[in-house]
């Protein structure tokens, strides 16, 4: 363990480099490899499974599983974040939500039908582990971070986030189409299903190994001398009510984070569902082109999103942080319209290119505008549950709402449709922020 003053080049990259171990993650279980294995489990004429008595779309499910394990994300981070400031150790509740998203994501190897139950437990840590570790991960960067690199950092973070996930699935998209290659046995389809899991473990291995240079240089967070008691229980409720009472005054601020709210509720959506939007709503010619084609458009996001977040970050050093994330949502609300009539997979692929022009974009363009927006204070870990908070519960409300249109309709298109209204809101909000305040 070192320690390294703030600002310094190696403190910053060791806490940019957690993007590297983690997103392998959000890329192959959240976006690619796992919503292929997911729909590849169930046949094209019977989408539908029974649990608690209860038949789902397949879809419909996953999505209300990914809601559920929002929700507790949401409720057990503020607690959690107040806890971490008062004793001053991010870093262990970051290791741990680290450990438990790994060890899930190695358990989704034994993922099928016959334990379906087994498999969505599994399926639900591996998503508390990732999106906890972040909130305590997102909550260190005005810690190590002057205001004037923060922006820098941020999209750094998301690139190589992005190039580290693309490296492994590239990987396992090898292992996938050539399992013989890699000396998987099996049919054809059987094989390629196995390397699916083995791409699973693959993700748990990879993010808790990288993410050991991260914590060799992170500081544990800011020491409080305060003695401990029992109380430091409920100090997460009254780090809340704090952040909310500051917020009543910090009017700026109280505007970004409900403008955050709603377009993020959108964007991350969208990320969530956009592989099973492919497999269903998409004509490919039959499974093996389908799933060649789904995870060749996941990685055509990545590769585009590199490109993305060091434009955006480039064009809110130009503009202002505002303007630019005005300009992105209504870019969003375009292609929500014109993922409605999308049916072919160059369309499809037209689609993922420009989703992945603005994907990392606003999302790296969020994170560094809301450190800017904070007040002085040695609590960050509260202000940024707060914005984890928003992420999460908008996330709970985006997945019902599409889940819920996906289970009655029995398609994903108005889902889609709807959710233009969040960027629309999310803009308009955007624009009641005050003009004298330049980002």
């Amino acid at each position: 363990m070192t320690n390294l003053q703030k600002g310094s080049k190696k403190l910053l990259n060791a806490w940019a480099f957690y993007d590297w171990a983690n997103s392998v993650y959000s890329l192959v279980i959240a976006s690619a490899v796992f919503p292929i294995f997911y729909n590849a489990l169930f046949t094209k004429e019977n989408p539908y499974i029974n649990v608690f008595g209860h038949s789902f779309k397949n879809s419909a499910l996953i999505s209300f599983v990914t809601a559920t394990a929002f929700l507790c994300v949401a409720i057990l981070s503020p607690l959690l974040s107040g806890i971490a400031d008062f004793i001053g150790n991010k870093k262990i509740f970051m290791r741990f939500f680290n450990y438990v998203g790994a060890l899930s994501c190695i358990g989704l190897f034994f993922f099928d039908l016959n334990n379906i139950l087994l498999g969505l437990t599994f399926y639900f840590f591996g998503l508390i582990g990732f999106w906890g570790s972040l909130v305590f991960y997102n909550s260190y960067l005005p810690d190590i971070a002057f205001p004037d690199q923060q922006d820098k950092i941020s999209a750094k973070g998301y690139s190589l986030g992005y190039i580290g996930s693309v490296l492994l699935l590239i990987v396992n998209l090898a292992m996938i189409m050539k399992p013989d290659f890699f000396h998987i046995s099996g049919t054809s389809g059987q094989a390629s299903v196995k390397a699916m899991r083995y791409s699973f473990a693959m993700v748990g291995i990879w993010w808790i190994l990288f993410s050991q240079y991260t914590y060799y240089y992170l500081p544990k967070g800011n020491s409080n001398n305060e003695k401990i008691n029992f109380s430091i229980i409920f100090n997460g409720f009254k780090e809340l009510k704090k952040v909310w009472q500051i917020l009543e005054t910090e009017i700026p601020l109280k505007r970004y984070l409900l403008s955050f709210f709603v377009f993020s509720m959108a964007v991350q959506t969208v990320m969530l569902v956009a592989t099973y939007f492919g497999a269903q709503e998409i004509l490919w010619k039959d499974a093996e082109e389908s799933q060649i084609g789904l995870i060749t458009c996941i990685l055509l996001i990545q590769i585009i999103a590199i490109v993305g977040a060091v434009l955006t970050s480039k064009a809110s050093s130009k503009f202002g942080n505002i303007k630019v994330l005005i300009f992105l949502n209504a870019f969003w609300v375009l292609l929500c319209g014109f993922a409605y009539f999308i049916t072919t997979p160059k369309e499809f692929y037209i689609m993922a290119s420009l989703v992945g022009l603005v994907m990392g974009g606003i999302q790296a363009l969020g994170r560094s505008t809301y450190s800017k927006f904070l007040p002085e204070t040695k609590d960050t870990a509260s202000f940024f549950s707060f914005y984890d908070v928003s992420e999460k519960v908008g996330i709970v409300i985006g997945m019902l709402v599409y889940g819920l249109i996906d289970q009655i309709t029995g398609s994903p298109r108005f889902a889609i449709v709807f959710l233009a209204i969040f960027f629309i809101s999310g803009l308009l909000l955007l624009l009641r922020i005050p003009k004298k305040v330049l980002l």
